[in-house]
């Protein structure tokens, strides 16, 4: 059995890591978060440690590691606020232990170079949860594009709306140093699906990048994708918003749907079985997603050149 901490412990997600903590046999030995809402732990880990304060936090982890106490740590579990993620893994790193970030890994490339000269130094490795690439019908697709001819390409559109109240943009999320704006909050994960899906990217096109939306086009190696982002109700399709539904999620491969709306319950959990494998993806496996979004975020976009997403289409014609 494994010793984890977990910082971030009243973040959406978090409740996420503490169940797959638990299904993977493994015990939560401390939380850190500066909000006390956090009663989500006697849920699964009631004996946990819990702090509101960094130092304290840091202080009770050095002190299980310097002591070799039986509770020392093994696993940080990372789950704050996305500009807080590098400094949260070099923390895990140097305290012995390995790290298991939630995405975005971090918000700019160079970051990862800074890891992985911690990784060699500490001896320990940082951990990323890129779900998706453990989806049965994401693993299905790819294996079906690595064995069609190589110089197929795919034109391919994502469309991916997950609704949000007026909350937020006032919170860390609408702060573009902080969160690295929509595309990085809630699209790199689809990034790196495609990255691992259709190979190499070729071309980096952006077309609208606003603080609730963001479109563009991608070239990889074995597909051409229009991609559209969004926080705002109003780009939910009317028929899904008449049935009560604030999200809208579709990927089209040649014209046709990809059914993938299942099989995302025990995702966190596989990943956590994969890392406690020792087949856990790192720091490298991120690089990719990661230059997407740091090329969509410092872009001037243009959304009147190029092949654009249908829904790009309509707010042109709308314009006009």
């Amino acid at each position: 059995m494994k010793n984890f901490a977990l910082i971030g412990a009243a973040g959406y997600v978090a409740p996420r890591h503490m169940q797959a903590i638990k299904a993977t046999g493994n015990q939560l030995v401390a939380a850190l978060d500066p909000s006390d809402s956090v009663g989500i732990i006697d849920s699964h880990f009631p004996e946990a440690d819990f702090f509101t304060e960094f130092e304290r936090f840091d202080r009770h982890i050095d002190k299980l590691r310097r002591a070799n106490d039986d509770r020392r740590v093994d696993y940080v579990s990372i789950c704050s606020p996305n500009y807080l993620h590098d400094s949260h893994m070099r923390f895990a790193l140097r305290s012995g232990a390995e790290a298991i970030c939630e995405k975005p890994l971090v918000l700019n490339p160079w970051n990862i170079d800074g890891l992985l000269e911690i990784e060699k130094d500490s001896g320990r490795k940082v951990n990323t949860i890129l779900q998706l690439r453990l989806h049965p019908s994401i693993v299905d697709l790819r294996a079906t594009v690595q064995a069609g001819r190589r110089d197929t390409k795919h034109d391919v559109d994502l469309t991916y709306i997950t609704s949000r109240g007026h909350w937020y943009l006032q919170s860390w999320k609408g702060d573009l140093k902080k969160s690295g704006g929509i595309a990085t909050n809630i699209g790199v994960h689809f990034f790196d699906m495609l990255h691992f899906v259709f190979g190499g990217l070729q071309q980096n096109v952006v077309h609208l990048s606003t603080d609730t939306k963001a479109a563009g086009y991608l070239e990889y190696e074995h597909a051409r994708v229009r991609w559209f982002l969004s926080v705002d109700v109003e780009d939910v399709p009317p028929a899904v918003r008449g049935k009560g539904q604030r999200t809208y999620r579709s990927i089209t491969l040649d014209g046709e749907e990809i059914e993938f709306s299942g099989g995302f319950a025990d995702l966190h959990t596989r990943s956590y079985e994969e890392i406690l494998a020792g087949r856990g993806f790192g720091l490298e496996e991120n690089r990719i997603a990661i230059e997407t979004v740091s090329t969509i975020r410092t872009a001037q976009p243009n959304r009147l050149q190029g092949d654009v997403h249908p829904y790009l289409k309509k707010y042109a014609a709308e314009a006009a």
